[in-house]
Formats: C-alpha cells, sequence, structure tokens
C-alpha cells in the first residue's frame, strides 16, 4: 500500500499517535485535575532525586517556559517544591513532595488501565516492539 500526503510523513503519523495515546491518557488524569504535561513532571521526579529545571524542561518533553508555569501550578498545590541541589547549593532544585508521592500513587490505577486498555486494542507484543523501535529511532536521531 503506498501512502501520500500527510499519511506518508513520519513526522505527522508520530504526531496522530501521540495525541491519540494522549487524549485517552489526559482523560485518566482528568480525575486529579493533573495534565499530561504535569504528569510527565511528577514521573521525572519519582526518582527523589530534584532536578534542575534545565534537566526537567529535557525530561519531560517541555520549552522552559511552560515548565515553570506547570512547576508554578504544581508547587501551589503541593506536590513538589523548589529547593538547593543536593550537588551544588547555589542551584535550585525541583523535587516531589509527599503529596505529590501521594497523588502518583493515587494516578496508578488509572495509567496501568490506560496501558492495558493499548495492549488489548493493539497486542502486548506489537506495543513492546513499537516501544522498542521509538528508543531506537530517538537514540539515532539524538546521536
Amino acid at each position: 500500500m503506498v501512502t501520500t500526503g500527510l499519511g506518508s510523513s513520519l513526522a505527522y503519523l508520530l504526531s496522530r499517535a501521540e495525541r491519540s495515546v494522549n487524549r485517552d491518557l489526559a482523560a485518566v488524569l482528568t480525575a486529579e485535575e493533573v495534565t499530561v504535561d504535569q504528569w510527565r513532571i511528577l514521573q521525572a521526579l519519582a526518582d527523589g532525586r530534584g532536578h534542575s529545571m534545565g534537566d526537567l524542561a529535557e525530561a519531560a518533553l517541555m520549552p522552559h517556559p511552560t515548565l515553570t508555569k506547570a512547576v508554578d501550578r504544581l508547587v501551589e498545590r503541593a506536590v513538589v517544591y523548589r529547593g538547593h541541589d543536593p550537588a551544588d547549593r547555589r542551584k535550585v532544585a525541583v523535587f516531589l513532595a509527599d503529596r505529590g508521592d501521594d497523588l502518583l500513587g493515587r494516578l496508578e490505577a488509572g495509567i496501568a488501565e490506560h496501558h492495558r486498555a493499548i495492549l488489548a486494542t493493539y497486542g502486548a507484543a506489537r506495543t513492546e516492539r513499537l516501544m522498542s523501535e521509538l528508543e531506537h529511532l530517538v537514540r539515532s536521531l539524538e546521536g
């Protein structure tokens, strides 16, 4: 099958797939008033190490101004906080607060169900293969 137009663009197809996956993920997160971007931030902070805004922007796939606003909203909700970077006390890092850890815990079941729905629709082996291929693509493109 030969695809033409937008359907022949890898960038377009990846964006379309991302929108579809994120639409369903957003529905899961809505109950806790968390956006997909905020969930990425919380997940990145779940390692407990604290992250600079630069590292967090890269991990959460967000431009700095958007990240700053999202972190400010999470700080207002007391689910994250800013503190001194343990490696360099002159720098500021963002950390997951206990309330943020509790929030992630409440989100776990919905996130797991979202993943199960994808597995049921697309197949476990195909999903695993797709994720592996996407990881390989990212590593190849990022050098």
